[in-house]
């Protein structure tokens, strides 16, 4: 037998991080309750906006239990393993990006060459930049 097994993925929540984690939810979660109990007992009193709070702390209790719940499955999924539909998707060849490393001018040009108003958009662009390059160094921004 091998002295270093591989140990379940779920031990990470026996971690110190993780039991402040569970500690803190837990207290969280029984202060909410009891912070509804009590709107429920000054409701009882005569307190009438308090039957909404009565009703508002248990429902908080609730989404801090669903996210704590959430943040474990999200921590079970080993990095890099989600979104890897989006990453995969595949472009047409003449989908007019440049490749990696390319500066992408050369495709650039054509579409100016066959578009004037496109063109005539970039000038200004162009333009509007060179007016606003010294703009900011009075106020520290640059």
């Amino acid at each position: 037998m091998s002295s270093a097994q591989a140990r379940p993925r779920w031990h990470f929540l026996f971690r110190p991080k993780w039991l402040g984690w569970h500690a803190f939810t837990v207290v969280a979660v029984v202060g909410m309750l009891w912070l509804g109990d009590w709107q429920f007992h000054r409701a009882e009193s005569g307190n009438p906006l308090s039957w909404a709070y009565t009703f508002e702390w248990p429902v908080f209790a609730v989404f801090g239990v669903v996210f704590w719940v959430k943040t474990i499955f999200d921590e079970f999924r080993p990095p890099g393993s989600g979104d890897q539909e989006a990453s995969e998707i595949d472009l047409p060849a003449g989908a007019g990006l440049p490749a990696l490393g390319d500066s992408g001018s050369g495709t650039l040009a054509v579409r100016e060459q066959d578009d004037p108003e496109l063109a005539a958009y970039n000038a200004y662009l162009s333009r509007l930049n060179e007016q606003v390059q010294g703009h900011g160094k009075w106020h520290g921004l640059r």
